[in-house]
């Protein structure tokens, strides 16, 4: 291999080997990650503090579609969020609802806070729109610092936390719902 080569591949390198750490695939939001060799289903089941989430997604027998190829990214309520909203979409008999409102938080596609960042900077507007796997549309606009997401029913919330680049997507951490629970029918 000749020299320049090594040079050019000393920086993928240095990236790769730095993801294979405990942090593998997660970001701050400023740096890109290297993505972690768990799949949406596994980093959601891992991280704590969605365990609603997770819940409602095994209710809703959406699990398969998290663990497939994708890409998506997942708008993902933190417990809190799901607290804060009536009813308990995890329940048998809420199964439908459960489903409408976790396709509401998904889009097709890998997209991490800087591509987030990137497609309102491009906008004049200062706002963005992705369609979800539920066919309704996600506006994305900042406020400060702050990247708001607001559901076309006029749910908002903030993106929180830290990134999760996974195998087959991104988990972006939520503070709120995007769809309230009565238009997740």
């Amino acid at each position: 291999m000749g020299l320049k080569l090594r040079w050019a591949l000393a920086p993928v390198v240095a990236m790769a080997l730095a993801g294979c750490g405990d942090g593998a695939g997660k970001t701050d939001g400023t740096g890109v990650a290297a993505p972690s060799n768990q799949t949406l289903a596994a980093t959601l089941k891992d991280d704590r503090a969605f365990g609603t989430l997770e819940r409602v997604l095994d209710n809703a027998a959406l699990g398969d579609v998290l663990e497939g190829t994708g890409p998506y990214t997942v708008f993902a309520p933190s417990d809190a969020a799901f607290t804060a909203s009536a009813g308990d979409l995890g329940d048998e008999a809420m199964k439908a609802q459960g489903a409408a409102m976790l396709r509401a938080h998904i889009v097709p596609g890998a997209l991490t806070r800087a591509d987030i960042l990137a497609a309102i900077a491009r906008e004049g507007s200062g706002e963005v729109q992705m369609r979800t796997m539920a066919n309704s549309l996600l506006t994305f606009s900042k406020e400060g610092e702050t990247v708001i997401v607001a559901g076309d029913n006029g749910a908002r919330a903030r993106l929180t936390g830290s990134e999760t680049v996974a195998s087959n997507g991104v988990v972006q951490p939520v503070d709120g719902l995007l769809v309230r629970a009565a238009a997740a029918n």
